[in-house]
């Protein structure tokens, strides 16, 4: 067997023996600092964020409820999602280190897609916390406990493994012996398999069968869900009413709307071959991809009346001692 940096030699076929992460093939070096620490800035404002979210969840006993043990999920998989596919881009940019070992590819792909499958998961258990909330108040602190709801999670994250494992194994199958160019910004199922020196029609139908499920299931469900939050809001006759239905699911809407929309979008257009070119359409996916995790924190610290009554105690605590420290050099001269 006879071996190097690219390919190894098995029977009559070379496997290659890592991909290379391509990024953006249409950008030129002079930008490639400024795209690095643009991704970098995200990555960093976006695991800051969502810490601070899992700390306030943490320390604060008004936000044990099952609201915030959904948003406590979907911060840990945000952050997730962002260290499996942020880093090896930055790195490219920073400092040309795009290789990627074979098998890293594969479990990127892997953990990529889980994550993708995770968050769409949560956003129907978000949906049906405020399906049951709005339209069966009273019945939700019955239904809806923190034990139910952590069960719901943690299903969630078992079950999530299950859509990219199909894909990955069927990925797996297919020899890849010639070009190694990942033309994305991470190893995903299509980048792969478009490499693959066999026929790959059976798993490229696979993974869209797939995908399709994992966007269009929760997708139905959050659509009926909220379709009967709206004509259950509209049946209250007082305004004041009303506003303050929409008001109590507004941050979780918002969020399952930036998810959704660019993400339907960009899979309509690869069903009905909307042409576009390679680094418009890997923006778009990173846009769907990047920014609910980076924008989510400030949509809960916005529209959640009790986060943001918790970050002014927070602020009010910090006063003092910035006071007391302050005022200890003026009693000491004044004495």
């Amino acid at each position: 067997m006879i071996t190097d940096d690219l390919s190894v030699l098995q029977g009559n076929r070379t496997t290659i023996t890592q991909f290379i992460i391509v990024g953006f093939p249409g950008l030129q070096a002079e930008y490639y600092g400024l795209v690095s620490m643009s991704l970098f800035m995200i990555y960093i404002t976006t695991v800051v964020g969502n810490s601070l979210l899992l700390l306030l969840y943490v320390r604060e006993q008004s936000l044990k409820k099952p609201m915030y043990i959904i948003m406590l999920s979907l911060a840990l998989s945000d952050i997730g999602f962002c260290t499996v596919a942020l880093p090896k881009i930055i790195a490219k940019y920073w400092f040309n280190s795009g290789a990627t070992p074979f098998h890293v590819c594969f479990m990127q792909k892997q953990l990529i897609h889980y994550f993708g499958t995770l968050n769409s998961l949560i956003m129907m258990i978000m949906a049906l916390d405020r399906y049951v909330a709005i339209c069966y108040p009273f019945r939700y602190p019955v239904l809806i406990t923190s034990r139910m709801v952590s069960l719901l999670n943690i299903v969630a994250w078992v079950v999530a493994m299950v859509a990219p494992t199909i894909t990955t194994v069927h990925a797996y199958q297919l020899p890849y012996c010639g070009p190694n160019l990942i033309v994305h910004c991470y190893c995903d199922q299509i980048s792969i398999t478009n490499l693959a020196c066999a026929d790959h029609s059976l798993q490229r139908m696979v993974a869209v069968a797939v995908a399709l499920f994992v966007l269009l299931f929760p997708l139905s469900f959050i659509v009926y869900t909220y379709t009967q939050i709206i004509v259950t809001v509209v049946r209250i006759a007082n305004m004041q009413g009303r506003l303050k239905m929409f008001s109590t699911c507004s941050a979780q809407l918002s969020i399952i709307v930036i998810y959704f929309v660019p993400r339907s979008f960009v899979y309509l257009a690869s069903l009905i071959n909307i042409k576009m070119s390679t680094d418009f359409r890997i923006i778009l996916i990173l846009f769907y991809s990047l920014f609910p995790p980076l924008i989510n924190p400030f949509i809960y610290c916005i529209r959640t009346k009790e986060i943001r009554q918790v970050l002014a105690k927070w602020l009010r605590r910090q006063q003092p001692v910035e006071e007391t420290t302050t005022q200890k050099p003026i009693a000491a001269i004044a004495t």
